[in-house]
């Protein structure tokens, strides 16, 4: 479409263009990802929010969603596809997956610090511990989007677009995650909360009553 519309553009004054149809919903379509991409966010983050009662543990996972798509971008560049509909559809589901996996990381930090952990201690061994499930679940994931990416014939371009999109997301959320998660939790946790109360056992009450 931005191809037909760069040739349109050079013809003689007078001569202009109409999109009906499929291409006429996808321009529509494409006005209105910006406002998709920040209500998809939005969402995640309450329904987190909800779920931990906290703004804190929600706002270290979101934070890791400009990581994904970061990486959605440069991969569908580096291939030379264009930024169209097919490729947000890949981005909004980005937000979800990159979700994922830093939730793995910080449910389990928030487990330890509440334990009694300093924040620095259940960052590094929540992400030691839930490195081997988020690479896993990542490739299992990446192997299964690779057929979209090969796609040929009749409407492989979409198909083309939201794999190489997803591809890229999720290689940029699950490398750089693992490092970049526990430095967010360490960094909004000591901004934002304090440490928890750990309750202390009375040792007089382990005792054997005298008799």
């Amino acid at each position: 479409m931005a191809e037909i519309e760069r040739i349109v553009s050079e013809l003689p004054q007078g001569i202009g263009y109409e999109w009906t149809g499929l291409s006429y919903q996808e321009r529509v379509a494409s006005g209105q990802a910006a406002g998709l991409f920040g209500l998809a966010l939005l969402v995640v983050f309450l329904l987190l929010v909800a779920l931990y009662e906290s703004w804190a543990i929600p706002l270290v996972v979101m934070l890791i969603v400009p990581v994904g798509a970061l990486g959605s971008v440069l991969a569908v560049t580096a291939v030379g596809m264009p930024n169209d509909v097919y490729f947000k559809v890949g981005l909004i589901t980005i937000i979800g997956l990159a979700a994922k996996n830093a939730i793995l990381i910080v449910e389990f930090a928030k487990e330890l610090w509440d334990q009694g952990h300093s924040l620095r201690d259940a960052a590094l061994q929540a992400a030691r511990l839930r490195l081997r499930p988020i690479v896993m679940t990542s490739l299992a994931f990446i192997l299964g989007v690779v057929p979209l990416t090969l796609a040929t014939g009749a409407g492989a371009a979409s198909q083309r677009a939201i794999g190489t999109g997803v591809i890229g997301g999720m290689l940029s959320a699950t490398l750089l995650g693992v490092i970049l998660v526990p430095i967010f939790f360490v960094w909004v946790l000591s901004v934002l909360r304090r440490k928890p109360h750990v309750q202390q056992v009375d040792d007089d009450k382990h005792l054997p009553e005298k008799q």
